[in-house]
């Protein structure tokens, strides 16, 4: 299985993923995780991921053009592209086995600020939470879903 993850803080995964039955599980070549900074998509001289909601509001949410210049260069096919979302389906046992057994390429994007622009919508298979509460981030709930996937991979627990 091979898991893209889109985040602004790609430094949160570097313990994560060179730990435990992750690090093993990467080391094994059961599951290939790749992260990437989507703010090294970002165009103006500023590296500018957020912005002010359209039609006004509090807060700031992530602009379209650098989150989806990155998925562009992730995506095939064959992926299943999840967007962490408290507005998302709730996270269980039962979507992790189905995840570690039909897909070939999850991509992640972790949100974060106070959303993001709902055109990124047009572009997300599924909205995921990991349950009724809010998080900083997207990246916290992101390694929940995918510690409970990689465990399931033939091979990764014997």
């Amino acid at each position: 299985m091979k898991i893209d993850v889109l985040s602004l803080f790609p430094e949160m995964f570097e313990g994560f993923l060179t730990t435990s039955i992750i690090k093993r599980a990467i080391d094994s070549d059961h599951v290939e995780v790749t992260i990437h900074d989507f703010r090294e998509f970002a165009t103006d001289r500023h590296k500018s991921v957020d912005d002010t909601p359209y039609g006004g509001g509090q807060g700031m949410v992530l602009m379209c053009k650098p989150l989806l210049d990155c998925l562009k260069t992730v995506v095939t096919k064959d992926s299943l592209v999840i967007l962490m979302s408290p507005q998302g389906m709730t996270h269980h046992q039962a979507y992790a086995e189905e995840l570690a057994l039909k897909q070939k390429h999850i991509v992640i994007i972790c949100g974060h600020y106070e959303g993001f622009d709902e055109r990124i919508r047009d572009y997300v298979d599924v909205e995921l939470s990991i349950g009724d509460y809010v998080l900083t981030g997207g990246e916290l709930g992101a390694m929940v879903v995918m510690d409970s996937v990689i465990r399931l991979l033939h091979g990764v627990i014997t």
